[in-house]
């Protein structure tokens, strides 16, 4: 009996809730920890990016506009479909990070919660960021968050899973849509990750996930004029600040990168981050 072939998969990137190649047509090796070769992943081009950025804003009104209650649900699906593909990404984080199959079992896991802490803030955010303010005078005043609109996330490179998803679940749970930069050394779980929100309930265009390099990606999307704000906790250190002059040509909202320990129970500043504050006044007894 002969031995069995393994079906190699084709890794492609994910834009508004579709699988398109690079429109490039070009690819990267992706090899393991050990250097030794893993996959072949799509080397996004700024026409990708900027692609993103379409589906990006058009996805943004209707999910700006769900409710807090129902955020929280569609990312409590992304939990209870990552659980189910948990072996998977064990793998791909172990081979990708160099790590043994128990410390990846346990950044896996901390991955499922982090989506499920992220759920449990979709309807708080409002009343610790918003307040009713005092004023002389007939009148309520409210200070409310709003999403901010497109943000593009630079993924850490260091945490191709736990870190992807501190900065994802954290921009659209408030109602953000996002354009990810995976990690360039490690994207397969990236990839992987998107396979789940493409059969969560998490609508095409929320979340869009490109692979490729960081430093040819990234200048475009920080000039974006239709990108609203940019975190650069994954880009290459010697590029910070040609991106925050770029973002600065449409007043973008800029995340500086941090020494995080993604392993760290989260806060709530990076949400925050994301979030606009309008005032709003009402005369009492109209």
């Amino acid at each position: 009996m002969s031995e069995r072939i393994d079906v190699r998969k084709t890794y492609k990137l994910y834009i508004g809730g579709k699988f398109p190649r690079s429109e490039s047509g070009r690819s990267y090796e992706v090899t393991d920890a050990k250097g030794r070769f893993l996959a072949n992943a799509a080397l996004a081009s700024r026409k990708d990016a900027r692609d993103a950025a379409v589906a990006a804003r058009a996805a943004f009104p209707g999910w700006s506009s769900a409710t807090a209650y129902n955020r929280g649900q569609v990312l409590y699906r992304v939990a209870e479909l990552l659980e189910g593909r948990r072996t998977q990404f064990v793998s791909e984080v172990a081979a990708g990070e160099g790590l043994t199959a128990r410390k990846a079992e346990a950044l896996v896991d901390a991955s499922i919660d982090r989506w499920v802490w992220y759920a449990g803030w979709s309807d708080k955010v409002m009343q610790v960021h918003g307040s009713a303010n005092p004023v002389a005078g007939p009148y309520f005043d409210f200070s409310v968050p709003e999403p901010t609109g497109v943000v593009a996330v630079l993924a850490p490179q260091n945490s191709s899973l736990l870190g992807l998803v501190s900065v994802v679940a954290s921009a659209i749970v408030t109602g953000n849509t996002v354009v990810v930069v995976a990690s360039e050394r490690s994207p397969l779980p990236a990839v992987t990750l998107s396979e789940v929100l493409a059969t969560s309930d998490v609508p095409g265009g929320v979340v869009n996930i490109l692979t490729g390099r960081a430093a040819e990606v990234a200048p475009w999307l920080a000039a974006h004029m239709d990108v609203n704000a940019i975190d650069l906790a994954g880009a290459p250190v010697d590029s910070v600040t040609d991106l925050q002059v770029a973002a600065a040509d449409n007043l973008k909202r800029v995340l500086l990168p941090r020494l995080d320990d993604w392993t760290a129970t989260p806060g709530t500043e990076r949400m925050f981050a994301m979030l606009e504050t309008k005032t709003v006044w009402h005369p009492i007894g109209v």
